[in-house]
């Protein structure tokens, strides 16, 4: 992306004589199409494949220089509102080609781990991101996972510079400052160790679909219904209760719960989910 302005000859001048300029790279001013463009850059090289479906990058931590953040701060909320929209039109264009040449062969499904995208801007404030460039790490969820440690990539070729401890730290600074953390739940599917925050007063938890989002969504074999259960918090007391909605039952501490039916939430508990993933769930106070 750098252009170089043309120098390093001898032009003509008044009476024959010549002069020099000196060649030096110019670096295209930084804008939000580029950085939009390198997001989905960066999910497109940090795919995640799996048996039934392949995990795409979510989170995202987008480092700028100094003045380049500064240029930017007033219509960072555009940027990432039109990148998410941007990131969404990409998983939609890969679930819609269907493999050439195997036919017959299920088509895996292109998915996210959380039921939003996660964007945020930070100033380099050690001087490693120069000027025009923008370095993006991601991760697949909140917790990153065993054997994957998130794509970095940078706009400019060079090699990435900020560091792993300085993301961690500005990530959990960040979201701890932004949402509300009400419940924390930890499980293990096919992706591996997953731990997702509770921030909103009702979530859906299964396997999801094409046509059907959920919250959590799980990735495992179809002995979890799309939709599973649900958890809902009553804002007034800050109570939880869970519902099932599954073909193949959900458990609450080794207990059948009935399908459709509430039932008040402890603050610590165990969900089993048809017997095949178990939900930890722990409130937050």
């Amino acid at each position: 992306m750098a252009r170089f302005v043309e120098t390093g000859r001898t032009l003509p001048g008044v009476y024959g004589l010549g002069f020099a300029v000196t060649v030096k790279p110019q670096q295209a001013r930084i804008n939000g199409q580029i950085i939009i463009d390198q997001l989905v850059r960066n999910m497109e090289l940090g795919q995640f494949e799996m048996g039934y479906s392949v995990l795409a990058p979510c989170i995202f931590s987008v480092y700028l220089h100094p003045d380049d953040f500064e240029r930017l701060a007033n219509i960072q909320d555009l940027i990432r509102e039109d990148a998410g929209r941007a990131l969404a039109a990409q998983l939609t264009l890969w679930n819609g080609k269907q493999p050439l040449f195997k036919r017959g062969k299920k088509q895996k499904l292109y998915r996210i781990a959380r039921h939003d995208w996660w964007i945020e801007f930070f100033a380099d404030s050690e001087g490693v991101v120069p000027p025009g460039d923008v370095e993006i790490h991601s991760e697949l969820n909140d917790v990153p996972q065993p054997g994957y440690r998130g794509i970095k990539t940078t706009l400019i070729d060079r090699e990435t510079s900020v560091t792993e401890a300085r993301v961690a730290r500005d990530r959990t600074l960040t979201r701890r400052g932004a949402d509300q953390i009400f419940a924390e739940i930890r499980y293990e599917d096919d992706s591996g160790a997953q731990s997702y925050f509770v921030t909103q007063n009702e979530i859906t938890i299964g396997r999801g679909g094409q046509d059907l989002s959920v919250d959590l969504p799980l990735y495992t074999n179809d002995e979890v219904s799309r939709e599973h259960l649900r958890l809902r918090r009553d804002p007034a007391t800050g109570a939880f209760t869970v519902s099932d909605h599954s073909r193949n039952g959900t458990w609450l501490n080794g207990r059948k719960l009935a399908r459709g039916a509430e039932e008040p939430l402890p603050d610590r508990a165990r969900i089993q989910v048809a017997d095949v993933i178990t939900l930890t769930f722990e409130m937050k106070r």
